[in-house]
């Protein structure tokens, strides 16, 4: 198993090894920024597995830390001067306090009803960004200040500049999950995960877990906002806090294979250039990648609710299966490790 894992690892490792080589081969400004934009959903879906995931908890107001990394390091750049590298900091402790706040108020709840109350919570920070006029700059948002060439602003004329960003990115939050699936912590998520009763009885402390990964879930979150606004350099409300963002974080991550290592990064890898493919076939027709999200959701879901990942690893075990060697029976109903 050890081998196994060992060996699905380095497959991976090396996959991203191919894809930061893209910038050196290529100069062509769409292909990094569709590049970069992926990059940057695989590692929201890897922020949104922590929660919803590893611990089981379907978020789907995500948007809402998103949105406040994004205000945060952007207000504190226009006003203050102050680097976003620095800024994004203070925008995932911003983060945390608010995932504090509404896991003390709703982490009690469970399914749907926790799903909705995440989702109320997003509304609710969305209008009161979009009354903030003259902090904030009400429904029309804010324009990130263009300093261009200035790495060391989060900024840069390249793409590619933002492509190996985004990619660091990625591989840093992969590393987080797995050393959370790999942590007495991770176990007693998917515990909690697979049946919370059951983990309350033999004395995990429940409640303390799950606003913890919580917690570490907006934080990571509110970091890929910030990269999103100098991406941009332009953020209001109804892209950053919108309801569509939060949907998509968590398809993105379900499709993919929700409570695994490489799940969420298979799911991006489909869709956002699936998106762009669907919008230059339908001519740039609105919603077509909606549409796209939608109709594979309602596939993966019909066809193997465990995501891509629990596709791949029974195809996997096939040619085990045909030589005679005993199969090792089905994981749980989120998937396993990777």
């Amino acid at each position: 198993m050890m081998a196994k894992t060992t060996k699905t690892s380095a497959a991976g490792i090396a996959a991203l090894g191919l894809l930061a080589l893209l910038p050196l081969a290529s100069g062509n400004q769409y292909l990094l920024s569709v590049g970069a934009m992926t990059l940057l959903y695989a590692y929201l879906a890897l922020s949104w597995n922590i929660l919803g995931g590893i611990a089981g908890q379907l978020s789907l107001g995500h948007a809402a830390y998103f949105g406040l990394g994004a205000y945060t390091s952007t207000w504190l750049f226009v006003n203050l001067g102050i680097s976003p590298w620095l800024g994004m900091w203070a925008g995932a402790v911003v983060a945390m306090g608010a995932a504090l706040i509404v896991g003390l108020s709703c982490l009690q709840l469970r399914g749907a009803y926790f799903a909705l109350a995440t989702i109320a919570s997003c509304m609710v920070l969305k209008t009161l960004v979009e009354n903030a006029d003259t902090l904030l700059g009400g429904p029309r948002g804010m324009e990130v200040t263009l300093l261009r060439d200035a790495p060391l602003y989060f900024q840069h004329t390249g793409k590619a500049y933002y492509y190996i960003v985004a990619l660091a990115f990625t591989i840093a939050a992969l590393l987080i999950n797995r050393h959370v699936l790999r942590s007495r912590f991770g176990y007693c998520l998917t515990a909690v995960r697979n049946d919370q009763d059951a983990a309350m009885a033999l004395g995990v402390p429940v409640r303390r877990y799950k606003l913890t990964a919580a917690m570490l879930s907006a934080a990571m979150t509110a970091l890929g906002g910030t990269f999103y606004a100098q991406f941009v350099l332009y953020i209001s409300p109804d892209k950053v806090f919108g309801a569509n963002l939060s949907v998509v974080i968590a398809v993105v991550c379900i499709i993919g294979g929700r409570g695994t290592l490489w799940g969420p990064v298979l799911g991006a890898l489909l869709l956002l250039p699936g998106e762009e493919l669907a919008r230059s076939l339908t001519g740039g027709m609105v919603g077509a990648d909606m549409m796209l999200y939608g109709l594979l959701l309602m596939i993966i879901i019909r066809w193997e609710p465990r995501g891509l990942m629990a596709i791949l690893s029974r195809r996997a075990k096939a040619p085990a299966r045909a030589a005679g060697t005993p199969a090792k029976t089905a994981g749980p109903a989120m998937g396993g490790t990777q």
